[in-house]
């Protein structure tokens, strides 16, 4: 290059944006006087077990309500009715090469059907975990927050 060109600068590669909008809740039941929800645990890239509330994409033509009933079902073997709107949590990760914003909506459930079950492909483990023991099994803030949100609203309504 001759010595009075200046180099032309490497372009900086920006990653292609996303949206995407899921799903899920909180399904609680109550068993012998004790509340519990299911949680589902995942493997997070460094192998850890991660606890978090079960949740999906919306599939075309489903509303948001019809998506987390289905999600919590396909992840927990739970059926749940939804008894009240906890709120979304809003976050942004990386995902082959793309920056993707996401928004779940979340629900709270009352279990009405099935058996705990980690039948679903993307699902490590279930566990009814009691309320009281939800702020320490969560991985994740957000969910904390709606689930204590979810705690709130069941005293107010015993």
């Amino acid at each position: 290059m001759p010595a009075d060109r200046e180099p032309t600068p490497t372009p900086i590669r920006r990653r292609r944006a996303a949206d995407e909008t899921s799903a899920g809740g909180l399904v609680v039941r109550t068993a012998n006087g004790a509340a519990a929800a299911a949680l589902i645990g995942r493997l997070d890239r460094r192998g850890r077990l991660r606890w978090s509330l079960p949740k999906g994409h919306i599939e075309a033509g489903e509303t948001t309500e019809q998506a987390a009933v289905r999600e919590v079902a396909e992840e927990t073997g739970i059926c749940g009715r939804i008894t009240a709107s906890l709120g979304s949590v809003d976050y942004t990760f990386v995902a082959a090469g793309r920056l993707v914003h996401k928004r779940v909506h979340h629900f709270l459930l009352e279990a009405v059907d099935g058996e705990l079950s980690d039948d679903d492909i993307e699902v490590t483990e279930v566990a009814w975990v009691p309320l009281a023991d939800l702020d320490a099994r969560l991985a994740y803030a957000g969910e904390r927050r709606l689930a204590r949100r979810a705690v709130e609203l069941l005293a107010a309504t015993a």
